[in-house]
């Protein structure tokens, strides 16, 4: 062998050993579609088996953690995708750094949730849903439906998640080096561990057709896109099932809904996105709302739909409004008792001859729209015009929050705490908490800058609001527009 071919056999070793080195890593399926080899359930083994090649979870609450032999089933970066599909309220997990147990929660590592209609009954409501790194960034928007498979993948790198809903990035949570958890959630954080199944109860029936997993190798921590204060903020209500949702965000002043989307999973708010339907607004029919839904069907949002002036009710059908997760409307478009049309964000256009007679004017046409629109929120509440503005608490007399705040209560609409203009008052918010009134938080936006909905924070810790006294979307059947229906005509 001369020097030559010496030098070439060298030289193609060492591209091989370089090709190996820098591979990627291929995923390894953990499911082998026959039984539960490389699997071991603790408390009930009987709640996972293996029905038509696909792993069932279905039984008393248990957890099925992977042991096989890649590397033992001790993981630390790594990729993991699963075909998930899930029967009507229907409740699972993959909890991933864990270690076995015997029973009860898992103590150590974090949970991606799999619920799409699961509430639980009795005194805990469940709101967080498919997608949501469980108690630490949750989804509350519907992501999925049940009786459909849909693929459920995460990434887990160092001290970040990222989870993806077919696709679909629904969180993106980097972790502080000293994270905000109370003392039993102090190993919820990431390490390395086990991967696990969860098993709900014996109502609960989810099946599995693939689990594949890739590991990732060690990389340089993340730093933080947001402060250490707003992630102890996010994270003290997630763990409190506190659904932290801006419903009253707007595609204004440039800002594009993947520009929103981005936005959510960095600061981990959900946001509602609404357009303007109504005359001579960007929707005004069927068709343009039609056309509307397609562009945002699939974003990881939910779908808001503002109604703007009072003849809205006879321009959509029910069928179409009630496409969307749910519907506000706001008491600064009417026709005063001359006639004119008031927009009161227009100074133009706010006519105010005597301040008591359009208070009074005022709080009848905000009765007239709550009573009688079939809308979910009232927004931007009690907002006046500039040219009155500074007597808020002056003209806002104890009579008017009266009229204002039994009108919401009887006919059960949401009461928005705007940012943006920071109304209601304190004072207002009371008297509604002690009526019963739900709230919602929003910002009205008309730039990119999103904030971070500090009033309505600031009003939640004053009112001391939990997850009981916050609106959610309504179901399907129950949503007001066909319970009540479009009125033929609204007046003023």
């Amino acid at each position: 062998m001369n020097k030559i071919q010496i030098i070439f056999i060298l030289l193609y070793s060492s591209f091989l050993l370089f090709s190996c080195q820098n591979k990627e890593a291929e995923y390894t399926e953990l499911f082998n579609g026959k039984d539960l080899t490389g699997w071991k359930a603790n408390e009930h083994p009987e709640s996972f088996k293996v029905e038509d090649g696909l792993l069932v979870a279905n039984g008393p609450i248990s957890h099925l953690f992977y042991t096989g032999d890649l590397k033992k089933g001790v993981f630390r970066n790594f990729e993991l995708k699963a075909m998930v599909k899930t029967e009507p309220n229907s409740n699972s997990g993959i909890v991933f750094h864990t270690q076995e147990q015997p029973y009860g929660p898992l103590l150590r590592g974090y949970e991606v949730q799999i619920n799409n209609s699961y509430e639980r009954e009795g005194d805990f409501q469940e709101l967080k849903k498919t997608g949501s790194l469980y108690g630490i960034r949750n989804v509350y928007y519907p992501t999925v439906k049940d009786n459909e498979w849909f693929e459920l993948m995460f990434r887990v790198v160092e001290n970040r998640c990222e989870v993806f809903v077919n696709g679909t990035k629904v969180v993106d949570y980097i972790q502080p080096d000293d994270p905000y958890r109370p003392k039993n959630d102090k190993m919820k954080v990431f390490s390395n561990g086990r991967i696990a199944l969860q098993c709900h109860d014996e109502l609960s029936k989810v099946y599995f057709k693939s689990i594949q997993v890739k590991p990732l190798p060690r990389a340089e921590k993340f730093p933080l896109l947001v402060t250490k204060e707003w992630d102890d903020k996010v994270t003290k209500m997630m763990l409190d099932n506190f659904p932290l949702i801006d419903f009253h965000v707007h595609l204004k002043g440039g800002l594009t809904i993947d520009q929103a989307c981005e936005n959510s999973t960095k600061l981990g708010i959900n946001y509602g996105i609404a357009p303007n339907c109504g005359l001579k607004f960007p929707v005004t029919d069927d068709k343009s709302l039609s056309a509307y839904m397609d562009t945002v069907q699939k974003k990881p949002i939910f779908r808001g739909m503002q109604a703007e002036g009072r003849e809205w009710v006879t321009l959509f059908s029910p069928e179409a409004v009630a496409k969307f997760d749910y519907i506000f409307t706001d008491g600064m478009t009417w026709t005063d008792h001359k006639g004119r049309r008031m927009r009161l964000w227009i100074p133009a256009e706010a006519f105010v001859d005597d301040e008591q007679q359009f208070m009074d004017e005022l709080v009848s046409k905000i009765e007239s729209v709550v009573s009688k629109e079939p809308i979910d929120i009232h927004v931007n509440p009690t907002y006046l015009p500039a040219s009155i503005a500074a007597k808020y608490d002056e003209l806002w007399t104890d009579a008017r929050i009266d009229r204002f705040v039994k009108v919401l209560a009887d006919n059960h609409v949401a009461l928005e705490i705007n940012s943006r203009f920071k109304i209601p008052s304190e004072k207002i918010l009371r008297k509604a908490k002690e009526a019963g009134v739900k709230f919602t938080f929003g910002t009205n936006n008309t730039s990119p800058d999103l904030g971070t909905i500090d009033y309505s924070l600031e009003m939640k810790e004053k009112l001391g609001l939990t997850y009981k006294d916050m609106f959610m979307p309504k179901k399907q059947n129950e949503k007001p527009v066909l319970v009540k229906g479009l009125p033929a005509k609204i007046t003023g």
